[in-house]
């Protein structure tokens, strides 16, 4: 497993913020970590990434214990915090070397060089095709170094895999938000981390850099582990392939988006329409229809019991009545909902 986490407790005081919490996270997911203000995710990311310890129980990252072997668990893991902290006076590029250079890799020139005197004079805002061959950007070393020229091909690829290209010589300070957010993102990536733990990664993008962002992010989970938290929730839906909700520091729920949106659900909306007046009463004696409510014209919404899909019996009674089928549409319950149910006071 990339993380594992067992039956971790955080006292602050008197308070517990996490309380006996476990989960396993495999390679390859993109997992999201949701709950309200105070739940406990910025605790479980800050115990990931060794920024404090827990009170009792154990973590791993890459089999490194996060008390343990902190050192090793640092070099596996690229995070991207919420506040973003970046020095606002440098330069994107000559950020990103300094970056590569606290991580002990070879110089890659003077910071003449790093910063440069012009603007790239092709280099679009969007996010680079490079992103569909990942894999190509890794140029490891036997001694786990990488020599100048590597160095600075890293810098430029990750520039260019992240939509910096056209930013990389201008100050950090004077960057809109959703454009540090990439630096963000971009440091977090430098030296390719097999995990990557993100706060609040698309916070301040504009809908193109959103969805740009989006589908980087799960490009990179087709080759590392990705934890993220975020409170919007139709992120969650379009990036993770599986949502951990936490609640008063304890996980409430921890399953596939596509399962949690049926775990709380009492019954499942059936919207229907026909091409003339249906009985109601003959409606309601579907078998698993609970309620039948009438929407206007021939549109009705068929109640039903979450164990019975009742579409193929609405049909047959359409055929039965001498009515056509113009419409029909199962509700899915969403996560929004699934989220308010399990977080509530």
């Amino acid at each position: 497993m990339s993380i594992k986490v067992n039956t971790i407790t955080k006292n602050y005081g008197a308070q517990k913020a996490l309380d006996a919490v476990s989960f396993e996270i495999a390679p390859g997911e993109v997992v999201g970590l949701l709950g309200p203000n105070g739940a406990g995710k910025s605790t479980i990311m800050k115990i990931l990434t060794c920024f404090i310890p827990p009170t009792s129980g154990s973590a791993s990252v890459c089999h490194f214990d996060v008390q343990e072997q902190s050192i090793d668990v640092r070099k596996k893991v690229g995070y991207l915090p919420e506040n973003n902290p970046l020095y606002l006076d440098l330069y994107v590029k000559e950020f990103l070397n300094f970056i590569a250079g606290i991580q002990h890799q070879s110089s890659v020139g003077n910071r003449q060089q790093a910063i440069g005197k012009r603007e790239p004079e092709n280099s679009g805002k969007g996010l680079s095709s490079s992103k569909r061959n990942f894999k190509s950007l890794y140029l490891p070393s036997g001694d786990g170094q990488w020599s100048a020229e590597k160095r600075h091909r890293r810098i430029d690829e990750i520039i260019d895999l992240t939509g910096l290209g056209a930013e990389q010589h201008k100050k950090i300070g004077t960057l809109s938000k959703g454009f540090r957010q990439r630096v963000g993102l971009a440091q977090a990536l430098l030296h390719d981390p097999e995990v990557l733990i993100l706060d609040e990664p698309t916070s301040g993008l504009d809908p193109n850099q959103l969805l740009e962002i989006r589908s980087l992010i799960r490009e990179i989970g087709k080759e590392k582990t990705v934890m993220l938290s975020t409170h919007i929730l139709q992120e969650v839906e379009a990036i993770c392939s599986r949502a951990i909700i936490i609640h008063k520091g304890k996980i409430v729920a921890d399953d596939s988006t596509s399962n949690l949106q049926h775990i709380t659900s009492s019954k499942t909306i059936v919207n229907v329409e026909f091409n003339a007046a249906a009985d109601p009463l003959k409606l309601k004696i579907i078998q698993g229809v609970t309620e039948v409510k009438h929407l206007g014209a021939n549109n009705w919404q068929l109640s039903t019991d979450p164990a019975k899909d009742v579409r193929e019996d609405v049909f047959r009674f359409a055929v039965e009545n001498k009515l056509s089928v113009l419409s029909l549409h199962r509700e899915e319950q969403k996560l929004e909902e699934v989220f308010q149910e399990l977080t509530k006071n």
